[in-house]
């Protein structure tokens, strides 16, 4: 008999913690190797956890909609034996065994001298901190059964640190201890004032991934120097030519051809002209990047919005990239996304017109440093120059706006690269084949 842990897994280098949405097993129920356990959902995607040991469910950590560090035992699993126990799962020691608070061969922190169960978390907080296991033991737990959690010991060493700002002793020239006061540096947290609604009002509490894309944009506002240009292109030879093909597109490649793809071929062919475009800024550098990763915002059937990304989509042709919109998109429909489908991203597509709008001015997705939106094609009345002089005619104009951090683009080359996407689509050949 032995007990597995299951932890969290690493979904990406910038995802830190998930949330937990659903457990599909409980104490008590059997499980398979590679049998999905739990649903989590991070700031990027949702997605199951499988288990990684075949067993029976000994003990669930960690409640629905609580909100867990990555690497951290989520459940138990109670196997038959001690065979093929997965190189990334952690043995619990037994009580009555001792051992030093720190890290076991395989680099896992473990407990020491105590029943109580800490997580590698609480564990590696403590030794940086220097708490001792006796401290340790004292901190009352918030968690399932009084464990300690995250927030627990976080309190403790704020406490902690107080206390020794609060006073210390320093000791004179003679040997007198003398005690010096000091004013802590520890900033006020101001409690939120409850605050009363006068008139007929609803109040609705922001779900989960509201929550992450207002952090999200508000984070970006903070960061990047956001300027916006604007711009129009005639889309007419593009509209028609769609129009045109689409019929025998989806015959002969048993999917649909949209303006997506076309959108983001001419994104991709000026990137490899300005690729600055396509970087991003850490601290006093700037980090090119030569991977063309578009991200394409995608609404949700709940009205969110999620940025699945086309890896490497310079090296897909029109019918590559249509497949791989379509793909993306009824995944993203369908709460069918890996969470590496929405990592690495390095530009920015949004299409405000499949929702009428004319444009808009699009918040940069960090860490790139620009996205582009396109709006609503409408026929407009223009002026056709031509070498017979000029001529109004009914065309299909569409605006496109380009928002980038002025941090490191600057008016000229963010009006340059917004003016060539236009043009590539203005010219787009009505003759080309698919």
């Amino acid at each position: 008999m032995a007990i597995v842990e299951l932890v969290m897994p690493k979904m990406g280098e910038s995802i830190m913690e998930a949330t937990i949405l659903k457990w599909h097993k409980q104490p008590g129920d059997a499980v398979k190797e590679d049998e999905t356990v739990l649903e989590i959902a991070t700031d990027k995607v949702d997605t199951e956890v499988p288990s990684t040991a075949a067993g029976i469910i000994e003990e669930i950590l960690f409640k629905v909609n609580e909100v867990v560090p990555v690497g951290a035992a989520i459940a138990r699993i109670r196997t038959n034996s001690n065979e093929n126990i997965q190189p990334h799962t952690v043995l619990i020691a037994p009580a009555h065994e001792t051992k030093q608070m720190g890290e076991s061969n395989n680099g896992t922190p473990v407990t020491v001298n105590s029943t109580r169960f800490y997580s590698p978390l609480v564990l590696n907080i403590a030794a940086n901190e220097g708490i001792s296991m006796s401290e340790l033991e004292k901190i009352p737990g918030t968690g399932n059964e009084g464990r300690v959690t995250k927030q627990d010991i976080l309190q403790f060493v704020s406490a902690k640190g107080k206390k020794q700002d609060a006073g210390y002793e320093m000791q004179d020239m003679s040997g007198r201890a003398e005690e010096i006061k000091v004013i802590s540096r520890a900033p006020v947290i101001e409690q939120p004032k409850t605050i009363s609604y006068s008139g007929n009002v609803e109040i609705i509490e922001m779900d989960r991934m509201r929550k992450l894309i207002a952090n999200h944009m508000v984070g970006s506002k903070h960061t990047s120097a956001h300027v916006t240009s604007f711009t129009e292109s005639d889309v007419t030879n593009l509209v028609q030519w769609r129009e045109k093909i689409k019929k025998e597109f989806e015959k002969r490649e048993n999917t649909k051809i949209t303006f997506t793809p076309l959108f983001i071929e001419a994104v991709v062919r000026c990137i490899k002209k300005y690729p600055l475009l396509n970087s991003s800024v850490e601290g006093e550098r700037i980090i090119v990047k030569k991977d063309i990763n578009i991200g394409m915002a995608t609404a949700l059937p709940s009205g969110n919005l999620i940025v699945p990304v086309i890896k490497n989509a310079d090296q897909f042709n029109l019918v590559g990239l249509a497949k791989q919109v379509n793909n993306l998109a009824d995944n993203a429909r369908n709460n069918k996304l890996k969470p590496e489908d929405t990592q690495g991203g390095t530009f920015t597509l949004t299409n405000v017109g499949t929702f009428g709008s004319l444009m808009g001015t699009p918040i940069i997705n960090q860490p790139q440093v620009a996205i582009l939106a396109v709006g609503a094609i409408k026929k407009r009345p223009v002026v056709i120059e031509t070498s017979e002089g000029d001529s109004i005619a009914i065309r299909h104009i569409m605006y496109l706006s380009l928002s980038y951090d002025h941090r490191i683009i600057d008016g000229s080359l963010g009006a340059t690269f917004l003016t060539a996407v236009a043009n590539e689509l203005q010219h787009f050949s009505p003759e080309r084949d698919f």
